[in-house]
């Protein structure tokens, strides 16, 4: 941890809308006028999106049937940790991007100078200095794994967990409209990813500051037919916090109308000010966080 470069960590598994607390620490940092250097997740894969088919078929055909990007096999544990640590000494880091579509390669390409093509990684390069923190959001901003640990790194760590069944039902969704994948296909990525899921994924949610859930008010209980992604207004967001101590939650009581606790550590508010929440919940967080840089 450091004070003088903070690190902040949005971690949650593939289709759990982490983009959605992404929206809303933008809208804080143009508010509080932060620059911030962004990392995103997907760039600390170990493989591309080729060499990644290659590296799933051949355990596949060795018997391995669980092989997901979830798991260590497959991303850069160690640079997380590495590139965590040395912002917080140096206030600059080693990033590189993962091209996920034609459009992003074109942009990449046309700044860069390079042919690279979706599925691929732009060259490793330097956050410039000056940023007044680091932000990350992917899948292991707070993941362990034998020597690795990235979160005693890690400033500020927010976590995105819809319950399970919703977290499906995103993803198969999201990866039909998005990718084109049939449900079956979608399923068996679940599937596979299963032990990762449990060993890398949700540990992380034990050593967040707090965990933002969305749980639906409808029916749920088969995630592999839903016709549709339960609404924000068909669900409610459980909001809990690692350190209740200092926390004032009679204000975000009055601010979040409709929100009530649960437990002496945690709060419930209408699944439909999920994005006011996160901004009147993180922005003194992250306010903190800089008052104590200028201090340092």
């Amino acid at each position: 941890m450091s004070k003088k470069h903070p690190v902040v960590a949005v971690t949650g598994s593939s289709g759990a809308g982490t983009t959605t607390v992404k929206v809303a620490f933008e809208h804080i940092f143009r508010r509080e006028d932060i620059t911030a250097g962004v990392v995103e997740g997907d760039s600390m894969h170990s493989l591309g999106r080729v060499e990644f088919k290659e590296a799933s078929k051949k355990a596949e055909e060795a018997g391995n049937q669980h092989f997901s990007h979830f798991g260590p096999e497959a991303n850069h544990f160690d640079k997380i940790e590495e590139m965590f640590k040395t912002y917080g000494k140096t206030g600059t880091c080693k990033k590189r991007y993962y091209i996920h579509s034609d459009a992003e390669a074109a942009d990449q390409n046309g700044r860069l100078g390079t042919k690279l093509k979706a599925g691929e990684f732009t060259p490793w390069e330097d956050i410039p200095k000056g940023t007044d923190l680091l932000f990350y959001e992917g899948l292991h901003g707070l993941v362990q794994n034998g020597t690795v640990d990235a979160a005693k790194h890690v400033d500020l760590g927010v976590g995105v967990v819809p319950i399970v069944n919703l977290e499906w039902i995103q993803k198969i969704h999201r990866d039909a409209k998005e990718r084109g994948y049939s449900a079956e296909a979608t399923v068996h990525t679940i599937l596979r990813r299963m032990p990762d899921y449990v060993n890398y994924i949700t540990p992380q949610f034990s050593r967040t500051c707090v965990n933002f859930q969305r749980v639906p008010t409808v029916d749920t209980s088969n995630p592999f037919i839903a016709r549709d992604i339960p609404t924000p207004d068909e669900s409610f967001v459980v909001i809990r916090f690692r350190d209740p101590k200092g926390v004032d939650f009679p204000y975000y009581l009055n601010m979040i109308h409709d929100s009530f606790m649960s437990r002496p550590n945690t709060i419930v508010v209408p699944g439909g000010k999920m994005g006011f929440a996160m901004e009147v919940i993180l922005s003194p967080l992250i306010h903190n966080l800089i008052e104590n840089k200028k201090k340092s």
